[in-house]
């Protein structure tokens, strides 16, 4: 029997086809446009993503179950009758909402969103994008005045579109800071909050369930991407933990039924799945900039093969010789959660060259995520290993840079298409299906250094110095 999953991402949608004799194949894979109409605004086009999920299906050919993921907190508005998007899908990276979030939070707002929501207030989430839509989008206004507006995310749209269910699943939910984490459901005074019609939002189902048929096969799964992730690696047990470093770095670790508070440490509580009637939680951490920041630097010229150019270095690390990136591209994620920060590159001399600055570049990614793992595990107890996964993951010396600057194994295997196959895995479960784990290669990079305090320090240190650079109002 054969399985589907899609795997609509930031900068492409994939599906990879899985069966029960083992075999795993990409199928197709399509990118699509980033549109950046402002500074600081991220914009997909719902019909391109939607036609690009048609082709991949297309290419997958006949399957028994469909699974699909997708991007977190990218959301959009559309027509509740014609199914027309009525409004670009707004990307989580975007910052429109920046002095919108701020000016809540001037109001004290946070305490609300944190207990309700588990969420800290934050431009990256979906509920200040969808109010964004319904304030400055005047078709989004006309459809809400005649009782025909929809809002979600994008699983939302996809699945209306395709299979004619109005529904999104409960992990996706979660990142929208609209939904109560203990119960599952939105919440109205956070809906209120947000200014965010309660009435336009899906229904929220679990992330195995019936999400309607396209051409006649079940979609049987609807999850983020990072919780597919999660799910694809393996990880089931509390302080089992990976990082997929895709456009962002995403590490997240389950923390089993208890869900766990930690706005000091910058945290975020998430649902990591719901199968047979149960919630299991995770803690996430993110940075926003992670293949975004190698994507940049290769646009500029910094690097032009990355495979090549950011494999190994044979110099001692630059950090350690004074070099230093801080890659806020799109600000500071966790544990600062500040969007004025800004990149920037310190210790330069007349001596310095390219691959020092390629080098500062990974290693700053590394040093953001190490901050993110040291977080995770002062509240959820980390394993002595944790998998990572995406193309950072393909480069030796950054795996070996981060198990250094962590202190504990990275797990890298040959098959990485962990997303996709979690997806595979979930599609699966509600369709009866018992799909093999990948029969892959890992690679253990274990530590070899002793100590990081000081390159963490450095670090630390640099990173105070990029907060506040940017005017958020203007």
């Amino acid at each position: 029997m054969r399985v589907a999953a899609i795997d609509q991402g930031t900068t492409s949608t994939r599906v990879l086809v899985a069966d029960t004799d083992g075999a795993l194949d990409i199928a197709c894979s399509v990118a699509h446009q980033q549109l950046h109409p402002h500074p600081g605004w991220v914009e997909h086009d719902p019909e391109e993503l939607l036609a690009n999920i048609r082709s991949c299906l297309d290419a997958a050919g006949a399957v028994d179950s469909i699974g699909i993921d997708n991007q977190g907190e990218s959301c959009l508005a559309w027509d509740a009758e014609t199914g027309k998007a009525l409004s670009p899908v707004v990307v989580w990276q975007d910052n429109r909402t920046a002095d919108a979030v701020a000016r809540l939070k001037d109001k004290g707002a946070a305490s609300l969103t944190l207990s309700r929501a588990g969420l800290p207030l934050d431009a990256y989430f979906s509920a200040s994008k969808l109010a964004w839509i319904v304030n400055n989008t005047p078709a989004a206004r006309d459809a809400l005045s005649a009782g025909r507006l929809r809002l979600g995310t994008t699983d939302a749209f996809f699945l209306h579109r395709l299979t004619g269910h109005f529904a999104t699943d409960v992990t996706t939910a979660s990142r929208t800071s609209l939904m109560n984490l203990e119960t599952g459901r939105w919440d109205q005074d956070l809906c209120d909050l947000f200014g965010v019609p309660i009435s336009c939002l899906p229904e929220i189902r679990p992330t195995v369930a019936d999400f309607g048929r396209i051409d006649g096969v079940p979609v049987m799964a609807s999850v983020v991407d990072q919780q597919a992730a999660l799910f694809g690696h393996g990880c089931r047990k509390p302080g089992d933990a990976k990082i997929t470093f895709g456009t962002g770095a995403f590490a997240l670790a389950v923390t089993g039924t208890e869900i766990a508070h930690a706005p000091e440490k910058g945290l975020l509580p998430t649902v990591a799945w719901a199968l047979d009637g149960r919630m299991t939680y995770a803690v996430d951490g993110g940075v926003y900039d992670a293949g975004a920041a190698v994507e940049w630097a290769r646009r500029i010229g910094l690097v032009s093969d990355i495979e090549k150019d950011l494999e190994w270095f044979d110099a001692e690390p630059a950090i350690d010789r004074g070099i230093v990136f801080v890659p806020a591209l799109s600000g500071l994620a966790c544990p600062h959660w500040d969007r004025t920060a800004a990149s920037l590159f310190l210790g330069m001399s007349a001596a310095t060259t390219q691959a020092d600055l390629r080098q500062a570049l990974l290693e700053g990614i590394a040093l953001s995520a190490a901050d993110v793992v040291e977080a995770m595990h002062a509240h959820v107890p980390i394993g002595g290993s944790i998998a990572i996964d995406g193309g950072l993951a393909r480069s030796r010396y950054f795996a070996q840079f981060l198990a250094d600057m962590i202190g504990r194994d990275v797990i890298v295997a040959d098959f990485d298409e962990r997303t996709a196959f979690g997806t595979a895995k979930l599609a699966a479960l509600g369709a009866g299906i018992v799909l093999p784990d990948p029969d892959s290669l890992t690679h253990t990079f274990s530590p070899r250094r002793g100590d990081s305090s000081v390159a963490r320090k450095r670090f630390h240190d640099a990173v105070s110095r990029s907060k506040g650079w940017r005017d958020l109002s203007e």
